[in-house]
Protein backbone atom coordinates (compact mmCIF):
# COMPACT_ATOMS: atom_id res chain seq x y z
CA UNK A 1 0.00 0.00 0.00
CA UNK A 2 1.51 3.32 -1.26
CA UNK A 3 0.72 6.67 0.99
CA UNK A 4 1.51 9.85 0.50
CA UNK A 5 4.62 10.62 2.97
CA UNK A 6 3.66 14.05 3.14
CA UNK A 7 0.37 12.96 5.27
CA UNK A 8 3.15 10.37 7.23
CA UNK A 9 5.25 11.93 10.13
CA UNK A 10 7.17 9.57 12.71
CA UNK A 11 9.21 11.57 15.16
CA UNK A 12 11.89 10.05 16.89
CA UNK A 13 11.77 11.63 20.50
CA UNK A 14 13.56 10.17 23.43
CA UNK A 15 15.78 11.50 26.77
CA UNK A 16 19.45 12.73 25.25
CA UNK A 17 22.59 10.13 23.99
CA UNK A 18 20.68 7.32 23.72
CA UNK A 19 21.18 6.95 19.55
CA UNK A 20 18.44 8.59 18.22
CA UNK A 21 20.42 10.85 15.39
CA UNK A 22 22.32 7.02 14.60
CA UNK A 23 18.81 5.69 14.14
CA UNK A 24 17.39 8.41 11.94
CA UNK A 25 20.24 8.15 9.92
CA UNK A 26 20.21 4.50 9.62
CA UNK A 27 16.61 4.70 8.77
CA UNK A 28 17.21 7.41 5.98
CA UNK A 29 20.13 5.92 4.88
CA UNK A 30 22.32 9.04 4.77
CA UNK A 31 24.09 10.52 7.17
CA UNK A 32 22.18 13.60 7.83
CA UNK A 33 22.21 13.90 11.80
CA UNK A 34 25.20 14.76 13.50
CA UNK A 35 26.12 11.84 15.87
CA UNK A 36 28.33 11.90 18.77
CA UNK A 37 28.93 11.57 22.71
CA UNK A 38 28.33 14.41 23.58
CA UNK A 39 24.63 15.22 24.76
CA UNK A 40 22.29 17.54 22.99
CA UNK A 41 24.39 17.33 19.54
CA UNK A 42 20.82 17.31 18.01
CA UNK A 43 19.15 20.91 18.89
CA UNK A 44 16.67 21.34 15.83
CA UNK A 45 13.97 19.37 13.96
CA UNK A 46 15.38 17.51 10.85
CA UNK A 47 13.83 16.04 8.83
CA UNK A 48 14.26 12.83 5.92
CA UNK A 49 12.25 10.69 4.23
CA UNK A 50 12.26 6.72 4.12
CA UNK A 51 11.10 4.72 1.96
CA UNK A 52 9.67 0.68 2.84
CA UNK A 53 7.88 -1.85 1.81
CA UNK A 54 6.32 0.33 -0.67
CA UNK A 55 5.20 2.77 1.69
CA UNK A 56 6.93 6.51 1.91
CA UNK A 57 6.69 8.54 4.86
CA UNK A 58 8.67 11.59 6.40
CA UNK A 59 10.76 11.08 9.31
CA UNK A 60 11.55 13.84 12.15
CA UNK A 61 14.95 13.99 14.10
CA UNK A 62 14.72 15.70 17.22
CA UNK A 63 16.97 17.16 20.25
CA UNK A 64 16.83 14.97 23.54
CA UNK A 65 14.19 16.32 25.64
CA UNK A 66 14.94 16.99 29.13
CA UNK A 67 11.33 18.37 30.45
CA UNK A 68 13.03 19.84 33.92
CA UNK A 69 16.01 22.07 32.59
CA UNK A 70 15.85 25.41 32.97
CA UNK A 71 18.88 25.93 30.79
CA UNK A 72 18.37 27.84 27.48
CA UNK A 73 19.35 25.19 25.24
CA UNK A 74 17.48 22.18 26.83
CA UNK A 75 14.69 24.12 27.32
CA UNK A 76 14.64 25.06 23.70
CA UNK A 77 15.14 21.44 22.33
CA UNK A 78 12.18 20.67 24.65
CA UNK A 79 9.90 23.03 22.59
CA UNK A 80 11.10 21.85 19.23
CA UNK A 81 10.65 18.03 20.34
CA UNK A 82 7.41 18.95 21.53
CA UNK A 83 6.70 20.84 18.40
CA UNK A 84 7.65 17.75 16.39
CA UNK A 85 5.42 15.11 18.85
CA UNK A 86 2.40 17.63 17.58
CA UNK A 87 2.81 17.50 14.35
CA UNK A 88 4.27 13.66 14.05
CA UNK A 89 1.31 10.94 13.17
CA UNK A 90 3.20 7.92 15.14
CA UNK A 91 6.23 8.59 17.57
CA UNK A 92 9.42 6.73 17.74
CA UNK A 93 10.80 6.73 21.32
CA UNK A 94 13.97 5.71 21.32
CA UNK A 95 15.81 4.48 25.20
CA UNK A 96 18.48 2.69 26.17
CA UNK A 97 18.79 -1.13 26.66
CA UNK A 98 22.56 -1.03 28.17
CA UNK A 99 21.29 1.75 30.71
CA UNK A 100 17.64 0.45 31.93
CA UNK A 101 15.03 2.42 32.66
CA UNK A 102 16.09 6.04 33.93
CA UNK A 103 13.80 8.40 36.23
CA UNK A 104 14.27 10.58 32.90
CA UNK A 105 12.80 7.98 30.71
CA UNK A 106 9.75 7.58 33.60
CA UNK A 107 9.02 10.99 32.91
CA UNK A 108 9.10 11.22 29.10
CA UNK A 109 6.56 8.39 29.32
CA UNK A 110 4.10 9.74 31.15
CA UNK A 111 4.66 12.59 28.80
CA UNK A 112 4.35 10.94 25.58
CA UNK A 113 0.89 8.54 27.41
CA UNK A 114 -0.28 11.90 27.44
CA UNK A 115 -0.16 12.75 23.97
CA UNK A 116 -2.80 9.93 23.17
CA UNK A 117 -0.47 8.92 20.01
CA UNK A 118 1.11 5.86 18.98
CA UNK A 119 4.34 4.95 20.70
CA UNK A 120 6.75 2.47 19.18
CA UNK A 121 9.53 1.83 21.81
CA UNK A 122 13.43 1.55 19.93
CA UNK A 123 15.46 -0.02 22.84
CA UNK A 124 18.52 0.77 21.66
CA UNK A 125 21.82 -0.67 21.81
CA UNK A 126 20.61 -4.21 22.00
CA UNK A 127 23.56 -5.97 20.48
CA UNK A 128 23.48 -9.26 22.64
CA UNK A 129 21.10 -11.84 23.28
CA UNK A 130 21.26 -10.93 27.07
CA UNK A 131 20.76 -7.13 26.32
CA UNK A 132 17.60 -8.36 24.33
CA UNK A 133 16.18 -10.07 27.33
CA UNK A 134 16.55 -6.67 29.08
CA UNK A 135 14.81 -4.64 26.72
CA UNK A 136 11.60 -6.56 28.07
CA UNK A 137 11.63 -3.99 31.14
CA UNK A 138 10.43 -1.25 28.94
CA UNK A 139 6.83 -3.29 28.18
CA UNK A 140 6.05 -1.46 31.64
CA UNK A 141 5.41 1.73 30.62
CA UNK A 142 2.15 0.49 28.86
CA UNK A 143 3.19 1.05 25.40
CA UNK A 144 2.65 -2.32 23.06
CA UNK A 145 4.84 -1.93 20.22
CA UNK A 146 8.83 -3.02 21.62
CA UNK A 147 11.94 -3.78 19.81
CA UNK A 148 14.61 -4.14 20.47
CA UNK A 149 17.65 -3.16 17.66
CA UNK A 150 20.64 -1.74 17.34
CA UNK A 151 20.72 1.56 15.29
CA UNK A 152 25.01 1.48 14.90
CA UNK A 153 24.54 -2.14 13.89
CA UNK A 154 20.98 -2.21 11.94
CA UNK A 155 20.06 -5.39 13.96
CA UNK A 156 16.19 -5.31 14.55
CA UNK A 157 15.52 -2.17 12.28
CA UNK A 158 13.68 -3.94 9.75
CA UNK A 159 11.43 -5.30 12.63
CA UNK A 160 10.68 -1.62 13.79
CA UNK A 161 10.03 -0.58 10.20
CA UNK A 162 7.66 -3.17 9.77
CA UNK A 163 5.60 -1.43 12.59
CA UNK A 164 5.69 1.44 11.84
CA UNK A 165 4.18 0.81 8.55
CA UNK A 166 1.46 -1.26 10.06
CA UNK A 167 0.02 1.33 12.43
CA UNK A 168 0.57 4.37 9.43
CA UNK A 169 -1.67 1.91 6.74
CA UNK A 170 -3.79 0.98 9.51
CA UNK A 171 -4.29 4.58 10.38
CA UNK A 172 -5.17 5.06 6.29
CA UNK A 173 -7.78 2.89 7.08
CA UNK A 174 -9.32 3.83 10.11
CA UNK A 175 -9.48 7.76 8.75
CA UNK A 176 -11.11 6.66 5.75
CA UNK A 177 -13.85 5.12 6.99
CA UNK A 178 -16.76 7.27 8.65
CA UNK A 179 -16.49 8.82 12.23
CA UNK A 180 -18.87 6.72 13.62
CA UNK A 181 -18.10 3.76 15.73
CA UNK A 182 -16.87 0.75 14.11
CA UNK A 183 -19.25 -1.82 13.47
CA UNK A 184 -19.57 -4.31 16.21
CA UNK A 185 -19.10 -8.48 14.56
CA UNK A 186 -20.86 -10.88 16.75
CA UNK A 187 -20.86 -14.55 16.04
CA UNK A 188 -24.08 -17.12 16.65
CA UNK A 189 -22.23 -20.18 16.97
CA UNK A 190 -23.65 -23.85 17.95
CA UNK A 191 -23.95 -27.29 16.81
CA UNK A 192 -26.27 -27.90 14.28
CA UNK A 193 -30.14 -27.66 14.64
CA UNK A 194 -29.76 -25.59 18.17
CA UNK A 195 -31.73 -22.16 16.57
CA UNK A 196 -29.08 -20.39 15.01
CA UNK A 197 -31.49 -19.05 12.13
CA UNK A 198 -34.02 -18.61 14.42
CA UNK A 199 -32.15 -16.27 16.87
CA UNK A 200 -30.88 -14.64 13.87
CA UNK A 201 -34.09 -13.96 12.88
CA UNK A 202 -35.50 -12.94 16.12
CA UNK A 203 -33.04 -10.74 16.53
CA UNK A 204 -33.41 -8.84 14.13
CA UNK A 205 -37.13 -9.34 13.58
CA UNK A 206 -37.59 -10.41 10.28
CA UNK A 207 -36.94 -13.67 8.06
CA UNK A 208 -33.36 -13.06 6.79
CA UNK A 209 -32.11 -16.63 6.84
CA UNK A 210 -33.95 -20.10 6.11
CA UNK A 211 -35.26 -21.42 9.07
CA UNK A 212 -35.06 -25.38 9.05
CA UNK A 213 -35.54 -28.09 11.27
CA UNK A 214 -33.28 -30.32 8.93
CA UNK A 215 -29.95 -30.37 10.90
CA UNK A 216 -27.39 -28.60 8.25
CA UNK A 217 -29.50 -26.35 6.52
CA UNK A 218 -26.87 -22.86 6.67
CA UNK A 219 -23.83 -24.29 5.09
CA UNK A 220 -21.90 -20.46 4.76
CA UNK A 221 -21.55 -18.03 7.32
CA UNK A 222 -24.10 -15.35 6.17
CA UNK A 223 -22.83 -11.55 7.47
CA UNK A 224 -26.43 -9.12 8.08
CA UNK A 225 -26.25 -5.76 9.28
CA UNK A 226 -28.26 -4.71 11.76
CA UNK A 227 -28.42 -0.51 13.06
CA UNK A 228 -29.84 0.39 16.53
CA UNK A 229 -29.79 3.40 17.93
CA UNK A 230 -27.00 2.50 20.08
CA UNK A 231 -24.54 0.51 17.23
CA UNK A 232 -24.09 -1.08 14.22
CA UNK A 233 -24.02 -4.78 14.02
CA UNK A 234 -22.54 -6.83 11.74
CA UNK A 235 -24.40 -10.32 12.83
CA UNK A 236 -22.79 -13.39 11.79
CA UNK A 237 -24.75 -16.70 11.11
CA UNK A 238 -22.29 -19.72 10.87
CA UNK A 239 -23.14 -23.36 9.94
CA UNK A 240 -23.50 -25.57 12.48
CA UNK A 241 -19.91 -26.87 13.74
CA UNK A 242 -19.28 -30.46 14.31
CA UNK A 243 -16.48 -32.52 14.45
CA UNK A 244 -14.32 -32.88 11.81
CA UNK A 245 -13.85 -36.88 12.02
CA UNK A 246 -17.51 -37.04 11.85
CA UNK A 247 -18.24 -34.67 9.04
CA UNK A 248 -18.43 -37.26 6.02
CA UNK A 249 -19.95 -34.92 3.13
CA UNK A 250 -17.40 -32.01 2.01
CA UNK A 251 -20.26 -29.43 2.67
CA UNK A 252 -20.36 -30.46 5.74
CA UNK A 253 -16.79 -30.32 6.46
CA UNK A 254 -16.35 -26.91 4.68
CA UNK A 255 -19.16 -25.89 7.39
CA UNK A 256 -16.79 -26.36 10.58
CA UNK A 257 -14.10 -24.33 8.47
CA UNK A 258 -16.46 -21.42 7.61
CA UNK A 259 -17.36 -21.05 11.35
CA UNK A 260 -13.92 -21.20 12.80
CA UNK A 261 -13.26 -18.78 10.32
CA UNK A 262 -15.98 -16.36 11.25
CA UNK A 263 -15.17 -16.53 14.81
CA UNK A 264 -11.58 -15.72 14.13
CA UNK A 265 -13.37 -12.65 12.82
CA UNK A 266 -15.96 -11.76 15.58
CA UNK A 267 -15.72 -9.58 18.41
CA UNK A 268 -18.25 -11.20 20.24
CA UNK A 269 -19.84 -14.79 19.97
CA UNK A 270 -22.97 -16.60 20.94
CA UNK A 271 -22.22 -20.10 22.23
CA UNK A 272 -26.13 -21.31 21.67
CA UNK A 273 -26.81 -24.58 23.46
CA UNK A 274 -30.27 -26.73 23.74
CA UNK A 275 -31.90 -26.36 27.29
CA UNK A 276 -33.97 -30.30 25.87
CA UNK A 277 -30.57 -31.78 24.92
CA UNK A 278 -28.40 -30.39 27.57
CA UNK A 279 -24.77 -29.54 27.15
CA UNK A 280 -22.89 -32.10 25.24
CA UNK A 281 -19.05 -32.40 24.69
CA UNK A 282 -19.63 -30.75 20.75
CA UNK A 283 -20.73 -27.84 22.81
CA UNK A 284 -17.93 -27.79 25.11
CA UNK A 285 -15.61 -27.65 21.95
CA UNK A 286 -17.14 -25.22 20.19
CA UNK A 287 -17.01 -22.37 23.04
CA UNK A 288 -13.11 -23.78 22.74
CA UNK A 289 -13.17 -22.44 19.44
CA UNK A 290 -14.27 -19.17 20.36
CA UNK A 291 -11.86 -19.29 23.62
CA UNK A 292 -8.91 -19.86 21.04
CA UNK A 293 -10.49 -16.90 18.43
CA UNK A 294 -10.34 -14.27 21.81
CA UNK A 295 -13.91 -13.58 21.08
CA UNK A 296 -15.51 -12.22 24.44
CA UNK A 297 -18.75 -15.45 24.93
CA UNK A 298 -21.87 -14.81 25.91
CA UNK A 299 -23.58 -18.74 26.20
CA UNK A 300 -27.50 -18.71 25.38
CA UNK A 301 -29.34 -21.08 26.21
CA UNK A 302 -32.27 -22.26 23.72
CA UNK A 303 -35.47 -23.86 23.78
CA UNK A 304 -36.30 -23.04 27.55
CA UNK A 305 -40.30 -22.46 27.03
CA UNK A 306 -40.31 -26.56 25.99
CA UNK A 307 -38.63 -27.47 29.02
CA UNK A 308 -40.14 -29.64 31.09
CA UNK A 309 -40.68 -30.02 35.15
CA UNK A 310 -38.77 -26.14 35.51
CA UNK A 311 -39.61 -26.55 38.99
CA UNK A 312 -36.60 -29.71 39.17
CA UNK A 313 -35.48 -28.61 35.97
CA UNK A 314 -34.21 -24.93 37.55
CA UNK A 315 -32.64 -22.67 35.60
CA UNK A 316 -29.66 -22.61 38.41
CA UNK A 317 -29.79 -25.99 38.48
CA UNK A 318 -28.95 -25.93 34.89
CA UNK A 319 -26.23 -23.62 34.80
CA UNK A 320 -24.60 -25.24 37.64
CA UNK A 321 -24.63 -28.67 35.13
CA UNK A 322 -23.18 -26.02 32.49
CA UNK A 323 -20.53 -25.01 34.39
CA UNK A 324 -19.12 -28.48 35.23
CA UNK A 325 -18.96 -29.33 31.91
CA UNK A 326 -17.19 -26.01 30.72
CA UNK A 327 -15.14 -25.06 33.54
CA UNK A 328 -13.28 -23.12 31.51
CA UNK A 329 -15.77 -20.46 30.53
CA UNK A 330 -16.91 -19.64 34.72
CA UNK A 331 -16.28 -16.42 33.50
CA UNK A 332 -19.29 -16.32 30.49
CA UNK A 333 -22.64 -15.14 31.21
CA UNK A 334 -25.27 -17.54 30.76
CA UNK A 335 -29.13 -16.73 29.89
CA UNK A 336 -31.76 -18.70 29.17
CA UNK A 337 -34.10 -17.72 26.26
CA UNK A 338 -36.67 -19.08 23.38
CA UNK A 339 -35.51 -17.88 20.21
CA UNK A 340 -39.21 -19.31 18.44
CA UNK A 341 -40.99 -17.08 20.93
CA UNK A 342 -38.94 -14.44 21.60
CA UNK A 343 -38.40 -15.35 25.18
CA UNK A 344 -35.60 -12.49 26.73
CA UNK A 345 -34.17 -12.34 23.41
CA UNK A 346 -34.27 -8.64 24.44
CA UNK A 347 -31.40 -9.17 26.95
CA UNK A 348 -28.92 -10.41 24.34
CA UNK A 349 -28.30 -7.34 22.46
CA UNK A 350 -27.01 -5.24 25.42
CA UNK A 351 -25.16 -8.03 27.14
CA UNK A 352 -23.35 -8.24 23.97
CA UNK A 353 -22.24 -4.38 24.06
CA UNK A 354 -21.28 -4.27 27.78
CA UNK A 355 -19.20 -7.46 26.43
CA UNK A 356 -17.89 -5.48 23.63
CA UNK A 357 -16.85 -2.60 25.39
CA UNK A 358 -14.89 -4.46 28.39
CA UNK A 359 -12.63 -6.73 26.12
CA UNK A 360 -11.98 -2.74 24.81
CA UNK A 361 -11.24 -1.65 28.30
CA UNK A 362 -7.19 -0.41 28.44
CA UNK A 363 -6.74 0.18 31.77
CA UNK A 364 -4.38 3.03 32.92
CA UNK A 365 -1.19 2.47 33.91
CA UNK A 366 -1.56 4.26 37.21
CA UNK A 367 -4.41 1.83 38.68
CA UNK A 368 -2.73 -1.23 37.08
CA UNK A 369 0.29 -0.25 38.99
CA UNK A 370 -1.67 0.27 41.90
CA UNK A 371 -3.73 -3.35 41.61
CA UNK A 372 0.08 -4.84 41.58
CA UNK A 373 1.25 -3.75 44.40
CA UNK A 374 -2.11 -4.76 45.93
CA UNK A 375 -2.33 -7.98 44.32
CA UNK A 376 0.49 -9.55 42.79
CA UNK A 377 3.40 -8.37 44.90
CA UNK A 378 1.78 -9.41 48.09
CA UNK A 379 -0.89 -11.87 47.11
CA UNK A 380 -3.75 -12.67 49.24
CA UNK A 381 -4.82 -15.96 48.97
CA UNK A 382 -3.40 -16.49 46.05
CA UNK A 383 -0.08 -18.92 45.01
CA UNK A 384 3.26 -17.61 44.69
CA UNK A 385 4.81 -18.71 41.44
CA UNK A 386 7.97 -20.01 43.19
CA UNK A 387 10.28 -19.15 46.26
CA UNK A 388 12.61 -18.41 43.49
CA UNK A 389 10.42 -17.53 40.46
CA UNK A 390 9.34 -13.65 41.38
CA UNK A 391 6.89 -11.69 39.70
CA UNK A 392 7.99 -7.93 38.92
CA UNK A 393 5.90 -5.87 37.30
CA UNK A 394 2.82 -6.47 34.88
CA UNK A 395 1.64 -4.71 31.96
CA UNK A 396 -1.35 -3.95 29.58
CA UNK A 397 -0.41 -4.95 26.91
CA UNK A 398 -3.67 -4.90 24.17
CA UNK A 399 -7.03 -5.00 23.33
CA UNK A 400 -9.54 -7.31 22.28
CA UNK A 401 -8.78 -9.35 24.32
CA UNK A 402 -7.37 -7.50 26.94
CA UNK A 403 -4.10 -8.92 27.11
CA UNK A 404 -1.30 -8.53 29.78
CA UNK A 405 2.28 -9.11 30.41
CA UNK A 406 3.87 -10.73 33.41
CA UNK A 407 7.35 -10.18 34.03
CA UNK A 408 9.18 -12.46 35.82
CA UNK A 409 12.91 -12.89 37.23
CA UNK A 410 14.91 -15.45 38.55
CA UNK A 411 14.24 -19.09 38.73
CA UNK A 412 12.93 -20.93 35.73
CA UNK A 413 10.84 -19.12 33.51
CA UNK A 414 6.89 -20.30 33.57
CA UNK A 415 4.44 -19.49 36.17
CA UNK A 416 2.06 -21.89 38.25
CA UNK A 417 -1.49 -22.61 36.26
CA UNK A 418 -2.58 -21.63 39.75
CA UNK A 419 -1.07 -18.66 40.06
CA UNK A 420 -1.89 -16.92 36.29
CA UNK A 421 -5.94 -17.98 37.16
CA UNK A 422 -5.62 -16.03 40.51
CA UNK A 423 -4.18 -12.96 38.64
CA UNK A 424 -6.77 -13.66 35.67
CA UNK A 425 -9.33 -13.77 37.97
CA UNK A 426 -7.88 -10.32 40.29
CA UNK A 427 -8.08 -8.36 37.45
CA UNK A 428 -11.66 -9.58 35.81
CA UNK A 429 -12.91 -8.63 39.17
CA UNK A 430 -11.25 -5.56 39.56
CA UNK A 431 -11.44 -4.20 36.07
CA UNK A 432 -15.09 -5.71 35.41
CA UNK A 433 -14.30 -7.66 32.24
CA UNK A 434 -17.52 -8.93 31.64
CA UNK A 435 -17.46 -12.00 29.53
CA UNK A 436 -14.13 -11.04 28.00
CA UNK A 437 -11.43 -13.69 27.84
CA UNK A 438 -8.24 -12.22 29.64
CA UNK A 439 -4.62 -13.59 28.43
CA UNK A 440 -1.44 -13.46 30.29
CA UNK A 441 2.10 -13.49 28.92
CA UNK A 442 4.68 -14.19 30.75
CA UNK A 443 8.40 -12.35 29.76
CA UNK A 444 11.36 -13.64 31.92
CA UNK A 445 14.09 -11.58 32.36
CA UNK A 446 17.24 -13.98 32.90
CA UNK A 447 20.52 -12.65 35.03
CA UNK A 448 22.98 -11.70 33.14
CA UNK A 449 25.91 -14.53 33.30
CA UNK A 450 29.46 -12.37 34.69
Amino acid sequence: MSTNASQNLVAIVGRPNVGKSTLFNRLIGERRSIVGDEPGITRDRIYGQVDWAGTNFSLIDTGGMVPDDDAVIPANIFKQAGMAIDEARLLIWVVDARTGITQLDEELAALLRATGKQVLVAANKTDSASLESESTEFYRFGFENVYPISAEQGIGVGELLDGVIELLDQHLEERDETPEKRELRLAIVGRPNVGKSSLLNRILGEDRVIVSPVAGTTRDAIDTVLETPERKFRLIDTAGIRRKGKTDEMAEKLSVIMARKSLERADVAIVLVDAVEGVTALDATIAGYAVDAGCSIIIAVNKWDIVKDKETNTASEFERGLREKMKFLDWAPVITISALSGQRVEKILPLVLRADEARNRRVPTSQLNDFFERAIAQPRGGTAPTSRLKVQYLTQASVRPPTFVVFTSGGKPGLHFSYERYVLNRLREEFDFFASPLRIVEKHKRKARK
